[in-house]
């Protein structure tokens, strides 16, 4: 179900991308997509782990899945019984910190004010294995869809590369190898490019 309202509940998966406001752009040279990535695991780390991901000049996609709520408590640096706030809260904080921060970077460095995301960002819940590995590939094959590049593998701000690579990611690659049975399962399923999803 997808709504733009909903909670983020802890131990779900979620579907989450967005936009520049007036479909402006989100990265405005390179040296924007590391960037924002490196705000991304700063503030989102804590509280969820990151399956794949994609990032186009003015829209991205990330699949991710919550920590559960033991593990985000753990993350505030406090013992259980010290921490006040709910683990919603602290998962609703780390996203509006991630925007709040990578907004404000491209508004100095460029010299424009106001909103620089949609509000407030598009998520889906991914309710079941065959939706989780067609999100995985549609993902990776977005860039390809929007004319970014004629051929998704080279496509070079998504994290296709980072999974099928051994060099040391934030991503949890383990756990994406697992659900298509191993590599092998990964690079027969996104050669079969068969559109099934289409977000809006």
């Amino acid at each position: 179900m997808k709504t733009n309202t909903m909670p983020m509940n802890p131990a779900t998966v979620y579907h989450i991308y967005n936009r520049g406001n007036n479909r402006e752009d989100l990265f405005k040279e390179e040296r924007n997509y590391p960037y924002f990535l490196d705000k991304y695991f700063q503030y989102v780390s804590p509280v969820a782990d990151t399956y794949a991901y994609c990032l186009m000049k003015n829209h991205f996609h990330i699949l991710l899945r919550i920590k559960n709520e033991d593990e985000i408590l753990r993350s505030s640096g406090k013992p259980s019984l010290e921490v006040t706030t709910s683990p919603n809260k602290l998962i609703i904080k780390a996203f509006a910190s991630f925007f709040k921060s990578y907004a404000q970077s491209i508004n100095k460095a460029y010299g424009r004010t106001g909103s620089l995301f949609e509000e407030p960002f598009r998520r889906i819940e991914v309710s079941n294995d065959s939706y989780f590995s067609e999100l995985v590939r549609y993902i990776h094959l977005n860039p390809q869809k929007h004319g970014f590049t004629q051929d998704f593998t080279q496509y070079r701000h998504s994290s296709y590369h980072e999974l099928i690579s051994e060099e040391n990611t934030r991503l949890d690659r383990k756990t994406v190898s697992e659900w298509f049975g191993g590599m092998n399962g990964f690079h027969s399923f996104h050669k079969d490019k068969h559109w099934v999803i289409t977000p809006s």
